[in-house]
């Protein structure tokens, strides 16, 4: 069995310009690759009336368990303009020992050192007493309704175990070793729409504006401090994101108001919980400044922490190891694709370096690229230790 090179094939999977949700080859390229090293792989096209389809795969070696998981996503954000770049987004090249592209560092090379791991593992042990499986998706920068959360349902209705799941975001602040990610902080979006009475600005006793119930709403929101955090979660947080009130003329007072919210929660709140507590304050300040209003939620998750066991604290010395940085449990950061799959499988997220991501010229460092694919070897390596057939 030949070995794949993960500076190789990180510049491949960067060549696709799968901007999410348009896949643009890339989980058919992977699944060739895949198979080529003995993988079943299963491509799994997922869509509903509001999206576009979604392709995404499940690919497994060996049948029996434990089934260790390494999860990640192909689909990256946009480039932006391509004029602020020193080189083409989606034509990889290698300076100053950097790989830059759109995708380097969020997260197309991780999974380029997980194969490129597995290639190096399976040449020497080809016959395991368990399984390695990928759960890739195209829906993790956007929408993330028809990629992991889909693949999970479908994993559930046959019954496919996952032991334990390794998701391979860019977990790291500044460098390689410093953080393994055990949890995540829920997130929350609200739009909320308020009505009043249209009118001239010369009469304002005539009318209702109701960007000033917006204000109050925002001023009181803002005061309220929804925790103080705990052992495991930084303090949640609510931030206003757009206000918008579509008016042109500066003498007309309008109508209605728009606005956008997020709040990034802790284990000390669920979504339920949160709208509760929203609502009661919009609907007190609507109600004492006569005013309508409309409120929509979108939940893309609670917050959840997986408590540290053997195969993460085995993890965490591997890392120690290879990186000579004693990485901390965090659950910083924004959601990913583990508050789908811990729904079924214990996880610890690892990956690169993550301070180019979504930025003009992302890159990852070359000798990380090398120790990451070592890190990942060396767990597969230790998961197994006592499940090879000699």
């Amino acid at each position: 069995m030949k070995n794949i090179d993960e500076i190789k094939l990180s510049k491949e999977l960067i060549s696709f310009p799968s901007i999410t949700p348009i896949d643009a080859g890339a989980i058919n390229f992977l699944s060739k690759k895949l198979k080529s090293l003995g993988f079943k792989c299963k491509i799994l096209e997922f869509k509903d009336k509001k999206s576009k389809p979604v392709k995404n795969l499940y690919a497994r070696f060996g049948t029996k368990q434990p089934n260790i998981c390494y999860a990640g996503h192909t689909d990256v954000v946009p480039p932006g303009n391509y004029k602020d770049w020193t080189v083409n987004p989606f034509k990889p090249i290698i300076k100053n020992n950097h790989l830059i592209g759109r995708g380097a560092n969020d997260m197309k090379s991780s999974i380029a050192c997980f194969v490129s791991a597995v290639s190096k593992f399976l040449k020497n042990n080809q016959k395991i007493k368990g399984s390695i499986s990928f759960l890739i998706t195209g829906d993790e920068e956007g929408v993330a309704i028809n990629g992991t959360k889909k693949v999970v349902d479908y994993l559930k209705k046959r019954r496919e175990k996952i032991n334990f799941c390794i998701v391979g975001e860019p977990t790291n602040p500044k460098k390689l070793g410093e953080m393994i990610k055990i949890g995540r902080r829920g997130s929350l979006s609200g739009s909320l729409e308020i009505y009043g009475t249209q009118g001239h600005v010369a009469y304002p006793h005539l009318s209702n504006n109701p960007i000033n119930t917006l204000v109050t709403i925002c001023k009181k929101l803002k005061k309220t401090k929804l925790d103080k955090g705990n052992k495991n979660f930084q303090p949640s947080n609510l931030e206003f994101t757009s206000m918008n009130v579509d008016n042109k003329a500066h003498n007309v007072i309008p109508s209605r108001v728009k606005s956008q919210f997020n709040i990034r929660y802790n284990d000390m709140h669920t979504s339920v919980s949160l709208k509760k507590k929203i609502n009661t304050v919009i609907k007190n300040i609507c109600k004492k400044n006569k005013c309508t209003y409309k409120v929509n939620y979108t939940a893309s998750g609670d917050a959840f922490i997986t408590k540290p066991e053997k195969t993460i604290y085995m993890a965490k010395n591997i890392i120690k190891k290879i990186t000579k940085i004693n990485p901390v449990f965090s659950t910083t950061g924004g959601t990913s694709d583990a508050r789908f799959i811990r729904k079924i499988s214990p996880c610890l997220e690892f990956g690169l370096v993550n301070k180019t991501m979504h930025k003009v010229d992302e890159c990852v460092s070359v000798p990380d690229l090398k120790k990451l694919t070592r890190i990942y070897h060396d767990i597969l390596v230790e998961y197994f230790k006592w499940n090879f057939i000699k």
